[in-house]
């Protein structure tokens, strides 16, 4: 019996699997393993001391005068050489040897036992994982199948598919990488882990990982905008008027900023001070180019923004993705003018007038937010310029 729970402590230490589950296993299949050898299973007791493990097979015989079913009845005479109270009309228990068992019985109750110690393996892996989910782990780059990448988290491979990786990203086996982990799925083989190297919760949870203030709250991180490879724009902010929140995103000479730029295999990324006024936080959300001014509809959600002429190209970025992340940072709107396009547009605020605008007063202007000499960006990701081509046509890159 001393193997027996040895086996026992192993199998819940390696599998993390419940002791009195496997001793529940144990008495299931002992009582399946009677029904095949003697068609029924009705009168079986087994009776286990489940600190020792020592166990015992019982079948509960009814004392007769003529027996007619012998697997639940037994004559007086017999019941009277097991005790010599039986009488008729009584019970008697008589003991059975599972080593009488045949082969077949013996190796069909072996596969019930390790049937339920497969499906509580795939169960507690399913527990521990699911409880990971929505979370950052690392992971170590197994093998790549076809266009997706299996990540081994410990005890299971998650799945990494093409459209959650990096773009231009090359992994290759041994590499340790970090992933969220999107989503955890019971399956008939053991639990299904999908993960994400794209998602941009992974952000936050990095510098929820390297900076204490977002970790303890001190520093709170009020939104993400993410093109991943590439950029991301995050916005923080910290209601202690004693802590800078970019500053300690940043960290000493840019340490901790820098050490999840290089988790992201280079990925730029852009913090700035969240704000209220939606006005400030368009400003902020386009550095690092510098604005002359912003004026914003906050029901409308839809915002005017006026750059010096040589700011023009960086407030907008590469292919728009500057103002594009803006925009999904802010969820507003945006129509970027440069100064001079502002005044040839002939609108009715003379920008020298207002390097400064005001916190608390909004604008709402009626009419399209876009004309033949300006640029227009949207959450949407869609682009206008209606200074190419004839006609004043739209056209979408």
């Amino acid at each position: 019996m001393n193997e027996l729970l040895e086996a026992l402590a192993v199998l819940e230490k390696e599998k993390n699997i419940n002791r009195n589950v496997l001793l529940d296993a144990i008495e299931n299949s002992l009582l399946m393993a009677c029904k095949n050898q003697y068609g029924k299973a009705d009168n079986v007791i087994v009776d286990m001391n489940r600190e020792t493990g020592e166990f015992h097979v019982y079948m509960v015989k009814q004392v007769v005068k003529t027996v007619e079913d012998p697997v639940c009845e037994i004559s007086v005479e017999d019941a009277k050489k097991i005790s010599s109270k039986a009488k008729e009309g009584s019970e008697v228990k008589i003991e059975i040897q599972s080593k009488d068992f045949g082969r077949i019985v013996t190796q069909t109750a072996k596969n019930t036992i390790l049937q339920k110690i497969r499906e509580e393996e795939r169960h507690a892996q399913y527990e521990e994982y699911s409880s990971q989910q929505h979370e950052v782990v690392t992971g170590i780059v197994q093998r790549v199948v076809g266009k997706n990448v299996k990540v081994n988290l410990g005890k299971i491979d998650a799945t990494l598919t093409e459209n959650e990786m990096i773009h231009g990203e090359v992994l290759k086996p041994t590499d340790r990488i970090k992933v969220y982990v999107l989503e955890v799925k019971e399956g008939s083989k053991g639990p299904q882990v999908l993960v994400s190297r794209t998602h941009p919760e992974l952000v936050k949870r990095l510098f929820e990982s390297e900076v204490t203030e977002v970790r303890d709250g001190t520093v709170e991180i009020k939104g993400i905008a993410r093109e991943a490879g590439s950029r991301t724009k995050i916005a923080v902010y910290s209601a202690d008027e004693d802590v800078d929140p970019v500053g300690a995103c940043v960290g000493v000479n840019g340490s901790r900023v820098n050490a999840i730029v290089n988790e992201l295999k280079g990925e730029k990324i852009d913090i700035i001070n969240w704000n209220e006024n939606p006005a400030i936080l368009i400003e902020n959300s386009l550095s690092p180019a510098k604005v002359i001014s912003v004026i914003a509809d906050a029901d409308e959600k839809v915002a005017k923004v006026v750059v010096p002429d040589y700011q023009l190209s960086l407030a907008i970025g590469k292919e728009g993705q500057n103002a594009r992340l803006a925009a999904r940072l802010t969820g507003f709107k945006i129509d970027i003018k440069s100064e001079t396009q502002a005044r040839e547009a002939g609108d009715i605020l003379d920008y020298d007038e207002y390097d400064e605008y005001d916190d608390e007063e909004y604008y709402d202007e009626d009419g399209e937010y876009y004309d033949e000499n300006s640029e227009y960006y949207d959450e949407n990701e869609e682009y206008y310029d209606d200074t190419e081509g004839e006609g004043g046509e739209n056209e979408d890159k």
